[in-house]
């Protein structure tokens, strides 16, 4: 599987998410022969796209929105060749919609850093002052151990038309019972850095044609060897090193200078993986699409307020939607779901026309609970043995569960492997 020269030193990448993927491509660049094995029939983990009978064409499993200032996600998209994967408006612009009082409006931030747009009153949320901006400030700065709802008391329209919407977004976790930390670590790196920093971006036309196939592209350009299909089965330690693989038709030998990234999900990684403390308690997300080209004049992405639908993003062959923390709803039948939000769609883009085709896609285990308690049982990449590494965005990256921090969690990965090869 080596695709380098013979006794040359070998990375295992275990699994084919975006953080297997980052990773793996970290690794290529730095010229290291790579073996990136995957259970799935597929890359990309939850990031993923695919033909939809229903639909009659290609869907994402889900609606993955990243931000201008994700540098990771920059990083990674420039490395792999991809530097125009993403479309979005030239600043930040948010629009939204309250199906309880039929409000509309547009959040229109500032691009620079200092935020005179909130002392403007046909920029910010309608019903809010300049000062109800302030009192999020605080999270900038909790604790690991406080949650949102001990640090900002706020409830009023702030809270319901952008930050309770914004937060659960962020951590497909109810806010109020969210890690404060988390909440901060994503305010500190887009709301309080101005504009520019938080332009919306949605892969396109798809997630698997932005951040998945030009990976696989640039592996293969760089030797390195990919098995899909390829569960791992086991894995042997030693008392200081992974010693090897067992994969379904072989088992792999791992040498003390070869080095594993372990990029699967947190139950699986507790499996193979010895006194692993991981992530045990996870939030649901529930996508729905919608064979119809929004009407003209729909904007890319448009918040919605009051409705089981949440974010409706509009592209040239489909309406899609995304209701995150959803687990209050994900058992439901299909069917019934599909009705539930297509009423929402419809009143929210003002369509008359009855449901057209659809599809429903369920993630029971979409993410971790962004709680104070499990982000405490998040692990750090470092492993006790000495070339054995962590990825994922379970693990310890002072984020939530996001594209940005399953990127940033390989970079970290193959950083340490990279610093074992070295020796």
């Amino acid at each position: 599987m080596s695709s380098g020269a013979p006794g040359a030193p070998k990375a295992y990448v275990i699994g084919a998410g975006l953080a297997g993927l980052s990773a793996a491509t970290v690794l290529a660049a730095r010229g290291v022969s790579v073996a990136l094995i995957e259970g799935a029939p597929q890359a990309g983990g939850r990031c993923r796209s695919y033909f939809d009978a229903a639909m009659g064409g290609v869907i994402d499993n889900g609606n993955h929105l990243v931000l201008s200032g994700n540098r990771a996600v920059q990083d990674y998209l420039s490395r792999i060749g991809a530097k125009n994967a993403l479309a979005g408006p030239p600043c930040a612009e948010f629009a939204f919609v309250d199906l309880q009082d039929g409000a509309r409006w547009t959040l229109r931030p500032n691009e620079g850093g200092v935020p005179y747009w909130v002392g403007r009153k046909q920029r910010r949320v309608p019903g809010t002052t300049a000062t109800d901006y302030m009192k999020y400030a605080p999270l900038m700065w909790a604790g690991r151990k406080a949650r949102i709802d001990v640090v900002v008391k706020d409830r009023g329209p702030l809270w319901r038309r952008l930050m309770q919407p914004f937060l659960l977004a962020a951590l497909n976790t109810a806010p109020e019972e969210s890690s404060a930390a988390l909440a901060g670590a994503i305010l500190r790196e887009t709301l309080a850095k101005g504009g520019r920093f938080y332009r919306p971006r949605i892969a396109h036309p798809t997630l698997a044609a932005a951040f998945v196939d030009p990976a696989l592209r640039y592996l293969g350009e760089k030797g390195a060897s990919v098995r899909l299909s390829t569960r791992l089965r086991g894995l042997t330690l030693g008392p200081r090193a992974a010693m090897a693989l067992d994969v379904p038709d072989a088992t792999l030998p791992v040498s003390a200078r070869d080095v594993v990234v372990m990029a699967v999900p947190p139950w699986q990684a507790a499996e193979l993986v010895p006194g692993l403390t991981v992530p045990d308690n996870f939030r649901a997300i529930v996508n729905a699409h919608f064979k119809m080209a929004a009407p003209p004049g729909t904007p890319p992405i448009l918040g919605v307020i009051g409705g089981t639908a949440e974010w409706i993003f509009a592209f040239d062959d489909r309406i899609s939607v995304t209701v995150s923390g959803a687990d209050a709803i994900v058992d439901q039948d299909r069917e019934t779901l599909a009705t539930r939000i297509w009423a929402d769609v419809a009143e929210a883009l003002d369509i008359t026309a009855p449901m057209p085709a659809w599809q429903i896609v369920k993630e029971k285990r979409a993410t971790f609970a962004a709680t104070p308690q499990q982000d405490a049982r998040r692990p750090v990449a470092k492993t006790r043995w000495r070339n054995l590494f962590l990825a994922g965005d379970w693990t310890q990256t002072g984020l939530p569960a996001t594209i940005e921090g399953a990127l940033r969690s390989g970079e970290t990965a193959a950083a340490l492997a990279l610093r074992h090869l070295s020796l």
